[in-house]
């Protein structure tokens, strides 16, 4: 009986220990895979988009979809935010999609002379094609810049897709007659490089001639797809008025991001006016510089979670240390009313717990 005994616990032990074995080496095979990304190149009726996937792919909730500035691709436009060790909260509860414009991808090829680069609306109407191949109904956006500019053309061309806008260093104004006069004069006298780095960078940090500066001028002049970043400024410059009010504006809560320093804060300031209070928080960063997501990143990211957490995704139990402490830096509550059946409310306390709404939606961080 007890040779038996031993026998039957001697091949069970073997299996165990090899299914535990095997199902570490999986764990760490995926971990490896999705802290990489699962890279994607997307048909749409407009061209190819190179997307790239972090995160498992659960559709309960909507994905988080990101879109670049001019001058960056997805990488180095996103990855120190998402990669930052508090995000990591808010990464491993979604799925998260950079999308990268036309070409504008490391590595991309350069397009060929006379090459007809897709426009601002067309970029915005190419979206619709990555949320049908992941089986995603609606996403929140974050973009950057030019990437602010295309999600709210395709906010406001796809309402119901759109849960949540993070718009940064956003510019809803086509250019005028000065300013493209000016811009014809900045084409002669600068090189791309510089046009690029003027409206990524404030003046003060061109100055100073950061590290972060140094990189990304280097990183723009010695791309093997300048033409490609061309082709994107261009269309960029193109580009129409979204003609947003508080009478004709986005469906979904939106959060407004922009340094107190960047280059577009007068444009981020007058986006704000035109739009619906009940449902837009306006977050400006101090001492953030034009790009607050490279600079700054421990600051968004605790604004980007009291946003999830105000449109009922996240709880406020789920706010990290990082978040209780630094509650004091966001002067203001606001609450978003709205048909949607989640709970809008989004309230900063100084012990991280809930304040009454306030009518006031304009967040100074100063910490």
């Amino acid at each position: 009986m007890t040779t038996e005994m031993q026998e039957i616990a001697i091949t069970e032990e073997k299996p165990l220990l090899t299914g535990q074995a095997e199902s570490k080496d999986v764990e760490l095979a995926a971990r490896i895979l999705l802290d990489q990304g699962q890279e994607h190149s997307i048909e749409t009726p407009h061209g190819v988009l190179h997307v790239t996937l972090h995160g498992t792919r659960t559709t309960r909730r909507p994905a988080i979809l990101t879109f670049h500035d001019a001058g960056l691709d997805s990488k180095s436009c996103f990855s120190p935010l998402f990669k930052f060790e508090e995000m990591q909260e808010i990464v491993k509860n979604f799925t998260v999609i950079h999308v990268d414009a036309p070409g504008q991808e490391e590595g991309a090829a350069a397009y060929p002379s006379g090459y007809q680069y897709p426009t601002m609306d067309i970029m915005a109407d190419m979206l619709p094609s990555v949320l049908q191949f992941f089986n995603f109904r609606t996403v929140i956006g974050v973009g950057v810049g030019v990437g602010a500019y295309i999600l709210s053309k395709f906010a406001l061309a796809n309402p119901d897709s759109v849960e949540g806008l993070v718009l940064v260093n956003i510019d809803t104004n086509a250019r005028g007659w000065i300013d493209w006069a000016a811009q014809k004069l900045v084409s002669v006298t600068s090189s791309l490089t510089e046009q690029i780095m003027s409206h990524l960078f404030s003046q003060e940090e061109l100055s100073a001639t950061t590290e972060l500066v140094k990189f990304h001028r280097e990183r723009i002049s010695k791309a093997s797809n300048l033409v490609n970043i061309e082709l994107f400024w261009k269309t960029y410059n193109s580009r129409r008025d979204l003609n947003i009010d508080r009478n004709s504006t986005f469906k979904c809560p939106v959060m407004l991001v922009v340094g107190d320093q960047a280059p577009y804060e007068e444009a981020a300031v007058e986006c704000n006016s035109k739009m619906d209070p009940t449902t837009t928080s306006f977050l400006k960063m101090a001492d953030a510089g034009g790009l607050p997501q490279l600079t700054q990143p421990a600051k968004l990211t605790e604004a980007f979670k009291y946003f999830i957490q105000g449109m009922g995704y996240m709880a406020s139990s789920c706010m990290t240390r990082l978040s209780r402490s630094r509650t004091t830096s966001l002067s203001s509550s606001y609450s978003m009313d709205g048909s949607r059946s989640r709970s809008r409310t989004l309230s900063q306390g100084s012990q991280g717990g809930q304040m009454p709404p306030s009518s006031s939606q304009t967040m100074e961080v100063s910490c």
